[in-house]
């Protein structure tokens, strides 16, 4: 079991949004949105909230996610980049995630079909109504979390001080990375047991395809490592398939839908916010060759972006969960930034 580490003033609570109407016009009655928060509040003289940071998970994970030693042990230690004396670190649940509102709460394909706008609209709400913060100085987020990263700079260009997207894309979701996601939806709608997302048990057949996303996103070094023989490469698949039967299908399907229309592409020039882009080069998701980054980066004042070159210690994609990999570059970012 992962070990989960419990930091200073660590503590947990949900916001409800009353009548949330989703980008696509459906509303649910209430919104609920669980999040974490570690450190302490920091004032300014007109009594604002001045030391917050917002950190944004991924598509596998969950706000949880964020308190796993890989990252942990790199973010939020004394002398560390976002040491708990200097920050408050608020971490949320995606909509459709964790202790967050979602159709297996019981509303089933009857939930709302939401999108990543909905995601960054409604933390908004649960950080300016909830919280009371009115000002961030750091939104990171790694994957998905990286995704909306780049969207919050666009819908909101003066309400952060600087941005951090970790493996993502500032381009439209396309090409292999949707394809791969198309696969997981066609699986989950066309299992015989899904019947529409009215199920009473799991359906069980989607999750014999579920490991095709991992393969998509691992190192294919690591993963080689991990299985160097065919039993072993048995073995390791039914690990990913047991761990996708402990999902739900419906959940899984919006989850993973909820990306279809992301492309932050046209309106790369509003964001105001300081912006250091941070890429892997082994990322099969987020492939270089692609070149979508750059000419982004070239778009943004006073952005900078920098590819982790692979080595024997990444791991593709999930470099994301090793910050020992890319926080050293984060260091570097926010000290520039207090110069």
């Amino acid at each position: 079991m992962t070990e989960i580490l419990i930091w200073p003033n660590q503590q947990e609570g949900d916001f409800t949004i009353a009548d949330f109407t989703f980008e696509n016009g459906g509303t649910l009655e209430e919104l609920n949105l669980h999040y974490i928060t570690l450190g302490t509040q920091g004032f300014d003289s007109n009594g604002k909230i001045n030391n917050a940071v917002l950190l944004l998970h991924n598509t596998t994970g969950s706000g949880r996610t964020w308190l796993e030693p890989g990252l942990t042990n790199e973010l939020f230690g004394t002398g560390q980049v976002l040491d708990l004396a200097k920050y408050f670190v608020i971490i949320p649940d995606m909509i459709g995630f964790a202790k967050s509102s979602k159709p297996s709460d019981g509303l089933r394909a009857g939930f709302p079909n939401y999108r990543y706008d909905d995601m960054v609209v409604s933390t908004y709400r649960l950080l300016t109504e909830g919280l009371g913060v009115d000002h961030l100085r750091l939104v990171l987020g790694l994957s998905m979390g990286g995704m909306l990263a780049w969207m919050w700079g666009e819908k909101y260009p003066g309400f952060m001080d600087a941005i951090v997207p970790v493996a993502s894309q500032p381009g439209p979701m396309s090409g292999r990375n949707w394809m791969q996601r198309r696969i997981s939806i066609e699986a989950i709608r066309n299992d015989p047991e899904w019947n529409n997302g009215d199920y009473d048990e799991n359906p069980s057949r989607y999750v014999l395809t579920a490991p095709f996303s991992a393969l998509m996103t691992q190192s294919v070094v690591r993963l080689q490592e991990a299985a160097p023989t065919r039993e072993a490469a048995d073995e390791h698949y039914w690990r990913l398939v047991d761990r996708a039967r402990k999902g739900d299908a419906n959940d899984r399907l919006y989850q993973i839908e909820a990306s279809m229309d992301y492309d932050p592409s046209a309106e790369l020039d509003r964001i105001r916010a300081r912006l250091f882009a941070i890429n892997f080069e082994d990322d099969e998701l987020n492939p270089p060759q692609l070149a979508t980054v750059e000419p982004a980066i070239a778009m943004i004042p006073n952005a900078k972006y920098v590819l982790v070159p692979a080595s024997d210690r990444t791991y593709g994609h999930y470099s994301t969960m090793y910050a020992s990999l890319w926080g050293p570059y984060l260091v570097e970012f926010l000290d520039d930034l207090t110069v």
